[in-house]
């Protein structure tokens, strides 16, 4: 990590805690969905931006993270730290990740879109052929472990407030967005990551250059399956719940759009793009109630909203929010 990663890190460390601390609960749990979104959407952007890989199936990795947690949160005293069992669940999903990303690794553009595709479909289906494991359509109850007492006394010491469990989720989400930031953005700009570039740029220059196109593929990949699998648990917290319904094909378009909205292969873009699939929703369904609409036609306004926007951002700044931002700097500095 260089100095000024570190900086930019605690940097936004003091800025989570500012906004954690002087918001409610109602709010932290916001924060805390978009902590998980945001994890996922920064590994998409890396397999679909710096790779090009297509994939609509990262709902379905995600589930595996959330089973794998909530699994592991069934006994009332779990004998592992929260924090290891994050890890375990970010493991399995890894290893998920790389038998797809081996089976997947000689496709390429709509045939790893429609192989992903299957992938979260079928997913969500297995919790009610194994329904006495992992609860069936009603999915598993999550139970929160107790907040450490260190820790809560450490938050006391910093912020004079009692650490509530909502906003230990939301601490929890955010500390794990800054690590898998940073670790990304070093992954990106490493020897790795400029093979990721190579193969996405051009398949048959990087082969030539002695670069293997199924490795490079199979692990943008697995480190992609590694982000959904920790957001996955973040997601079976915050709910306290991990259903079949929670991780439709639903689930794996709004990642892609949020990723797109953003800005593709950009991790400010993936930050952009969970912070609309978080907060978007909510303003224009209450936006639409604010003009007269029943609570359904206000909610069933949302996604209506949500897709015009995604068209917009398309066409007007096809780099994405943050993309299109960065250009108007630019051009701004230049006249």
């Amino acid at each position: 990590m260089t100095r000024r990663q570190l900086l930019l890190a605690l940097g936004a460390l003091v800025v989570v805690i500012l906004v954690l601390e002087n918001t409610g609960p109602f709010r932290n749990g916001q924060f805390a969905a978009m902590a998980y979104y945001a994890i996922a959407a920064g590994g998409l952007t890396v397999l679909t931006g710096l790779n090009g890989q297509l994939s609509l199936g990262h709902g379905a990795l995600m589930a595996v993270g959330a089973y794998t947690a909530a699994l592991m949160l069934q006994e009332r005293d779990a004998a592992l730290p929260l924090v290891l069992i994050l890890l375990i669940a970010t493991g399995v999903t890894l290893v998920v990740g790389a038998l797809v990303g081996v089976a997947a690794a000689r496709l390429h553009g709509p045939y790893l879109a429609g192989a992903t595709l299957a992938l979260a479909v079928a997913v969500p289906g297995i919790p009610l052929y194994f329904s006495e494991t992992l609860g069936g359509e009603q999915g598993l109850r999550v139970r929160v472990p107790e907040i450490p007492t260190w820790l809560a006394d450490a938050v006391y010491f910093v912020t004079g407030q009692d650490l509530t469990p909502t906003r230990y989720l939301a601490y929890l989400g955010w500390l794990g967005v800054i690590i898998v930031f940073v670790l990304l953005a070093n992954l990106s700009r490493s020897r790795i990551g400029r093979i990721w570039q190579a193969v996405r740029d051009d398949e048959v220059a990087a082969e030539l250059a002695g670069i293997n196109l199924g490795r490079a593929r199979v692990l943008a990949f697995v480190v992609s399956a590694g982000c959904a699998g920790l957001a996955g648990g973040l997601l079976a917290l915050s709910a306290r719940i991990a259903a079949p319904s929670g991780f439709t094909l639903t689930l794996s378009l709004l990642l892609l759009s949020a990723v797109v909205l953003g800005g593709l292969g950009s991790l400010v873009g993936a930050l952009v793009g969970a912070a609309l699939l978080t907060f978007l929703p909510q303003v224009v369904t209450g936006v639409g109630e604010d003009l007269g609409l029943t609570d359904v036609q206000a909610a069933q306004l949302a996604p209506l909203i949500y897709g015009l926007v995604t068209v917009l951002v398309v066409l007007l700044a096809p780099a994405g929010l943050a993309g299109g931002l960065r250009k108007l700097t630019q051009w701004r500095r230049s006249t």
